[in-house]
C-alpha cells in the first residue's frame, strides 16, 4: 500500500512536479522563448447535449462529404475530417454552397433557414426541425422541457452530401452533429479553439480557480483540478461592472467602456478615448483625452498607490487623422491630472489589456498582434524602453487580456478562441525572485524547504560557509534546498548564475514554514494513499479514506537527514514539529508526517478523512507548530 512508503505513491505526480519546475522565462544572458502552459481548454459545461464553445456563424461540408468546415464569429475557418480534431483550414478549403432557396409555406416558425437533402428537409429557427414530406409536417429535434438541447441562438445548418441522416447545426454554443436524422446530438466542440474569452477576471487563489469573462457565457471558472471544461461561475462581477458602467455613463454623459476602482479613486474610460478620474468616489472628476484615441478597454491601477495607473486603448477611430499614430498604452502618475503615451514602438494594433509590476517597472500589453513587454519607471515621467514580443509557444491569435499575479511572478494571457495561458513572468530574468517552490509565493523558509529562484539559472549556492544544493536549473527557474542545519532568523543566500553573476538574497528563516504544493492552475498535489491516484475535481477523495498531502517547509526531521539527499523509500525520517490538518474548518487526524520517500525537499503528510464529512469542494490546510500553510481545495464524495 502507498502509505507504507512505496514509490508508486508518487508515480502519477512525477510529471506534475517536473512541470512545476519547467523552463518558462528568459535567461539574463540571452533571450529565450517563454514556455507557456495552458490553463483549461476551449470547452464549456452548460448542461447541453455535450460540451459547448463559442458562437459559430456557418458550417458546410466539402462536396464529397469527407470534411466539415466551421467559420467562427471571429472570422477563423476550421476544418475536421474525423469529427474530433479541428485544424485551421488551408488554401484548399471548400467554399460554402449557395444558400438553398427552399420555400416552406407552413413552417413551424415564421422565419427558418432550410436545407434540403433528397426528399428530406432540415430547418433551424429557435429549434432544429426535420420534415420528411416536403415541409407538410415537421418534427422538433431539439426541444426538451421548454428549452433547446443545443442552447439558444441556432445560426446555420448543413447536411452531409453522402448521408441524409447526418446533419450539422452551428449555434452560439458551437457545432453540433447528429447521425440519426436529429434524434440524438453530440457536440464537436472539445478541440475547437473558439472560447469567447474577453478578459481575465481573477487568478487562481485558495478556494477559487481562474475566472474569465466569456461573452455570451458571462463568467466562467476553471476549477482547480478540473479536467473537462470551464463552468459557469455564480459570482456576478460582470453584471456588477456593467451596472457601474451604466451609472457612470449617465453621470459622465458618455459611453463608458472600462472602469476600475481602488479605495476612493475611480477610473472610467469611454468609447471615444476620454478618461475620467475621481479621487473622491465620484463626487468630482478630472477628464483627459489624447488625440486620435481609440476606446479605453482596460485599466491597471497600482494596488499600493491608486494615483499610478495605465490604460489600454483599442483600435484607431475612423475619425483619426490620416497617417497619425493612435495611442495604445497611456500612463498617469497623478490620478489623471496628466497622461503620457507609452506606446513607443508597439505595432499599430488595438490594445485590449495591460499589466505592470511596479517594483521592477515591467510592463505588459495584450494586443491584436500578441503580448508585448517593456519596462518603465512607474514613479517618474520617463519614456519606456522598447517593446518586444513575448515569444514562445502561444498560438497565433489576438491577445484579449494580460495579468500578473500579486507578486509579479506569473504572467497570464487570454487569447481569443484559445483560452488562457500562464508562464513565469519574463521580467524575472532581469529581476530574479526567490519563492516557495510549492506555490511560487514569497514566504519565509524553513530548514529543509524547497525554494525556486525565478528568472535565473543557478550553478552554485551557499549560505555562509554551507553549500546549498542546486537540485535543478534552467534559464527560467532553479530549485534549491535550504540546509537542514540552517539556524537563526534569516539566511543570506549567495547564488551564482551561469552567466557569471552572483546574486545575494536574504531569506527570512522560521523553524517551520509549511506550504502545500499546487500546480499552475491552483490544483493541490494530493494522493489517495491506497490507490496512488492523484486526487482532483475529476477524481475526488472518498469519505473515510487516507490521503497524502505533498508539502514543503515542515522543518527538521528525526532522525536527522542530509540536505540534498533523497529520502529513503522505507522508514523515511519523521517531521519533528507537531503537524495538524484542518478540513472544512474542523481538525482531522494526521496519521504521519515524514519526508516524501524518494524525493528531496518534499514532505508527506497523511490525513485520515472522517467517515462523515461535507461533500463537494472542501478547504484543507496544515498547521505546523502554529504556522498555517496555504489553503487548498479537496473534492470529496461519499
Amino acid at each position: 500500500m502507498c502509505h507504507k512508503g512505496t514509490p508508486r505513491c508518487f508515480a502519477l505526480v512525477l510529471g506534475l512536479l517536473v512541470g512545476l519546475f519547467a523552463a518558462a522565462s528568459l535567461s539574463r544572458a540571452q533571450s529565450r522563448p517563454v514556455e507557456w502552459r495552458r490553463i483549461g481548454n476551449a470547452a464549456v459545461e452548460v448542461s447541453l447535449a455535450s460540451l459547448a464553445t463559442g458562437p459559430v456563424a456557418s458550417v458546410w461540408y466539402s462536396p464529397d462529404g469527407a470534411r466539415l468546415f466551421a467559420l467562427t464569429n471571429t472570422g477563423k475557418l476550421f476544418a475536421t475530417s474525423d469529427f474530433e480534431t479541428w485544424k485551421v483550414a488551408g488554401a484548399d478549403a471548400a467554399q460554402p454552397p449557395p444558400v438553398d432557396s427552399v420555400a416552406v409555406a407552413d413552417g413551424p416558425e415564421s422565419a427558418l433557414k432550410v436545407r434540403r437533402q433528397g426528399g428530406r428537409l432540415y430547418a433551424i429557427g429557435e429549434y432544429a426541425y426535420r420534415s420528411d414530406d416536403g415541409g407538410g409536417n415537421w418534427t422538433n429535434l431539439t426541444r426538451y422541457q421548454g428549452s433547446s438541447l443545443l442552447g439558444a441562438g441556432l445560426l446555420d445548418l448543413a447536411v452531409s452530401p453522402q448521408n441524409p441522416d447526418e446533419v450539422i447545426v452551428a449555434a452560439r454554443t458551437g457545432v453540433w452533429r447528429s447521425v440519426d436524422g436529429g434524434l440524438s446530438w453530440s457536440g464537436l466542440n472539445e478541440s475547437l479553439p473558439n472560447l469567447p474569452v474577453d478578459r481575465i477576471l481573477s487568478l487562481p487563489a485558495g478556494r477559487r480557480g481562474l475566472r474569465i469573462d466569456a461573452g455570451n457565457f458571462s463568467e466562467l471558472e476553471w476549477i482547480p483540478g478540473e479536467k473537462q471544461a470551464w463552468r459557469p461561475d455564480g459570482n456576478a462581477e460582470v453584471t456588477r461592472e456593467a451596472e457601474l458602467r451604466r451609472a457612470l455613463a449617465q453621470a459622465l454623459r458618455a459611453t463608458v467602456t472600462a472602469v476600475a476602482a481602488s479605495g476612493d479613486t475611480v477610473y472610467a474610460g469611454a468609447s471615444d478615448g476620454r478618461v475620467w478620474v475621481s479621487p473622491d468616489s465620484g463626487k468630482s472628476w478630472l477628464d483627459f483625452r489624447l488625440p486620435d484615441s481609440g476606446p479605453v478597454e482596460r485599466f491597471w491601477v497600482d494596488a499600493k498607490d491608486p494615483r499610478i495607473a495605465l490604460a489600454a486603448l483599442g483600435a484607431r477611430p475612423p475619425s483619426a487623422a490620416p497617417g497619425s499614430r493612435a495611442p495604445q498604452v497611456i500612463r498617469t502618475l497623478n490620478a489623471g491630472a496628466f497622461w503620457d503615451d507609452l506606446s513607443a514602438n508597439l505595432p499599430d494594433a488595438a490594445a485590449h489589456g495591460v499589466a505592470a509590476d511596479r517594483a521592477s517597472g515591467a510592463l505588459y500589453v495584450a494586443t491584436d498582434a500578441g503580448i508585448f513587454t517593456s519596462s518603465a519607471d512607474l514613479t517618474a515621467l520617463a519614456p519606456p524602453g522598447p517593446w518586444s514580443l513575448v515569444s514562445g509557444n502561444l498560438p497565433t491569435a489576438p491577445a484579449m487580456d494580460v495579468r500578473l499575479d500579486l507578486e509579479g511572478n506569473r504572467l497570464y494571457a487570454a487569447l481569443a478562441g484559445f483560452g488562457v495561458y500562464e508562464a513565469i513572468a519574463p521580467h524575472r530574468s532581469r529581476d530574479p525572485r526567490v519563492v516557495s517552490a510549492a506555490d511560487y509565493r514569497a514566504r519565509s523558509a524553513a530548514p529543509g524547504a524547497l525554494l525556486s529562484v525565478l528568472g535565473a539559472k543557478i550553478e552554485a549556492a551557499h549560505a555562509g560557509d554551507v553549500t546549498v544544493p542546486v537540485l535543478a536549473a534552467s534559464g527560467a527557474e532553479s530549485q534549491i534546498q535550504i540546509p537542514f542545519e540552517a539556524r537563526g532568523n534569516s539566511v543570506a543566500l549567495a547564488l551564482d548564475e551561469s552567466a557569471g553573476v552572483r546574486i545575494t538574497v536574504p531569506v527570512q528563516l522560521e523553524t517551520v514554514a509549511p506550504a502545500i504544493f499546487v500546480d499552475h492552475d491552483g490544483a493541490p498535489l494530493l494522493v489517495d494513499a491506497d490507490s496512488g491516484m492523484l486526487l482532483d475535481a475529476a477524481a475526488p477523495a472518498h469519505a473515510g479514506s487516507l490521503i497524502q498531502v505533498l508539502a514543503t517547509g515542515l522543518g527538521r526531521v528525526n532522525p536527522d537527514w542530509p540536505t540534498g539527499l533523497a529520502a529513503p523509500l522505507e522508514h523515511p525520517p519523521a517531521v519533528a514539529a507537531q503537524v495538524n490538518a484542518v478540513l472544512g474548518g474542523q481538525p482531522v487526524v494526521v496519521t504521519r508526517a515524514v519526508l516524501a520517500p524518494g524525493y528531496i525537499g518534499f514532505d508527506l503528510v497523511e490525513v485520515q478523512l472522517p467517515k462523515i464529512v461535507d461533500y463537494g469542494s472542501v478547504e484543507l490546510y496544515l498547521q505546523v507548530d502554529g504556522h498555517e500553510s496555504n489553503r487548498v481545495q479537496i473534492y470529496i464524495e461519499p
